[in-house]
């Protein structure tokens, strides 16, 4: 990360590549953990619940990497908080997948865990993104 001339870290220099920013590796490591876990669903879900567990879990590292390509923080910080919704959207999927008994007390426990910890850090990067607006 580079720093700015007061010493401080800059957030430009953090998100010219999104694939160094640790939320979006986590966000990642998530999908495909979905990924995973839906294939094996059963085949009368793919396009219901395995479809939305999917695409919403991708959406979260897909607008973050989205994000990064645009100009300045206000709008990473947009896109951020869009990604925040597809997480959230995400938390629910999971929790319909374990009520209708396709994901284990496990398999679920591990997933809902890495998605709270993947809403926390987009939650911090907002808030980093908008300290100075």
């Amino acid at each position: 990360m580079e720093q700015g001339t007061d010493g401080t870290s800059t957030i430009d220099s953090i998100v010219k590549d999104f694939r160094d920013l640790q939320v979006w590796q986590k966000a990642h490591q998530l999908t495909l953990a979905v990924y995973r876990h839906t294939a094996r669903f059963p085949v009368d879900e793919r396009y219901g619940l395995t479809s939305q567990l999917r695409r919403s879990s991708s959406s979260i590292a897909a607008n973050l990497a989205e994000g990064c390509g645009r100009y300045g923080d206000a709008e990473l910080a947009r896109f951020c908080s869009i990604a925040m919704g597809s997480a959230s959207e995400l938390d629910y999927h999971l929790l319909l997948a374990r009520d209708l008994k396709l994901l284990n007390a496990t398999d679920y426990a591990e997933l809902a865990r890495d998605t709270s910890e993947v809403k926390r850090m987009l939650t911090g990067l907002i808030q980093k993104l908008t300290a100075d607006r």
